[in-house]
């Protein structure tokens, strides 16, 4: 086998689950850290069965609380290190997650959401999208890419590690149960041979030299003494985000100049939307399509310019108004009326977004 796990353009027919440890391996990505939950188990299969043949490294923990923070602690010895998980283990994996984001470390993440709350159902949802664009017990300050087929999670993934040790936030993958378990044609690719420059790691601790003689020292705090110090802090973060924010934020539209109703999915459930939207058009009627591509930061101005006059806004999501919430956050003040189409835990047809359509318009 080649030193490299691609060379060349490699046409494959896989499991979203597979493609994902496929792109961490072209990212470079040096080692996981893992605990098994459905639906996301198959990502460290894969990545056990291949990591070994190009020299990488698995570590399974005891839990997701430990799948964390140990991959805090390889990104912190300069590891090119990644995690997995779903449902209940998103919800553990919230406190190594805020740790980073205080001591920004860039930590990648990718999420299979599952349906909840709670342990719930192992195959599919949007549920999780409150709990990873605003987890943990602080200010959100990190990215949420939302892919809608494999070959988007192979591109956001390697994507995800470039974006993360570039800005150093916290940086998560979000997928489903339906792209973890689905086979799906996918163009396999090695980063550089597209001209993908890989931003390299370094070690945030153990460099050689004397802090604060031979170099500048590391601070990588998660504590503070006073309150008026982790608010000094924290507005240098606010500043370093909102700036990274503008360079990140990612989206898609399509038939809003003239559209009556704009659809707004996200994930998966885009595909839905997309189709609805080429069946609606081609039958004359004034639609189109916004899709927010990163959840966090979200294209907020992007959306508002469209979010006027007497518009209406469908929100297509398989939960119960957590896409809706952060669009209202983002564009409140507009006069466009939301309408929603929430199904939590189970998936969007065409036809469904088709017939909500037709009877709003009607």
């Amino acid at each position: 086998m080649s030193e490299k796990p691609i060379t060349g353009e490699k046409r494959a027919f896989m499991t979203g689950n597979e493609v994902v440890a496929w792109a961490a391996l072209a990212a470079n990505a040096e080692i996981m850290y893992g605990y098994p939950i459905t639906p996301q188990n198959e990502i460290m299969h894969y990545w056990t069965r291949q990591a070994p043949k190009f020299g990488r490294k698995f570590l399974q923990t005891e839990d997701e609380l430990s799948a964390g923070f140990t991959t805090v602690g390889g990104v912190l010895a300069g590891r090119r290190a990644f995690t997995a998980t779903a449902g209940p283990g998103n919800t553990l994996m919230q406190e190594p997650m805020s740790m980073a984001e205080a001591m920004r470390l860039p930590t990648v993440t990718i999420v299979q959401q599952r349906g909840g709350p709670s342990t719930a159902t192992v195959i599919y949802s949007q549920q999780e999208v409150n709990l990873t664009t605003y987890g943990g017990n602080g200010e959100g300050m990190r990215i949420v890419y939302s892919p809608s087929n494999h070959q988007e999670l192979f591109d956001y993934v390697i994507k995800a590690f470039n974006t993360a040790w570039k800005y150093r936030f916290p940086t998560f993958v979000l997928g489903d149960g339906y792209q973890a378990k689905m086979r799906e044609s996918v163009t396999l690719y090695d980063p550089a041979e597209r001209g993908i420059e890989m931003v390299p790691t370094e070690p945030y601790v153990g460099k050689p030299g004397c802090p604060g003689v031979d170099r500048e020292p590391g601070l990588y705090r998660n504590t503070y003494n006073v309150e008026e110090e982790l608010y000094e802090v924290l507005q240098q973060h606010f500043a370093d985000y909102e700036k990274m924010s503008k360079e990140v934020v990612e989206y898609a539209a399509e038939g809003t100049d003239d559209a009556d109703l704009i659809i707004i999915g996200h994930g998966v459930v885009f595909r839905g939307v997309r189709e609805a939207f080429k069946e609606l058009r081609a039958e004359g009627l004034k639609v189109g399509y916004f899709r927010p591509i990163t959840l966090r930061p979200f294209p907020a101005e992007q959306l508002k310019a469209l979010a006027t006059g007497n518009r209406k806004l469908l929100i297509a999501e398989s939960a119960q108004g957590q896409l809706a919430k952060l669009v209202k956050d983002h564009i409140y003040g507009c006069t466009a009326e939301i309408v929603p189409l929430f199904k939590p835990g189970v998936g969007i047809t065409t036809e469904q977004i088709v017939a909500k359509v037709k009877e709003v318009l009607k």
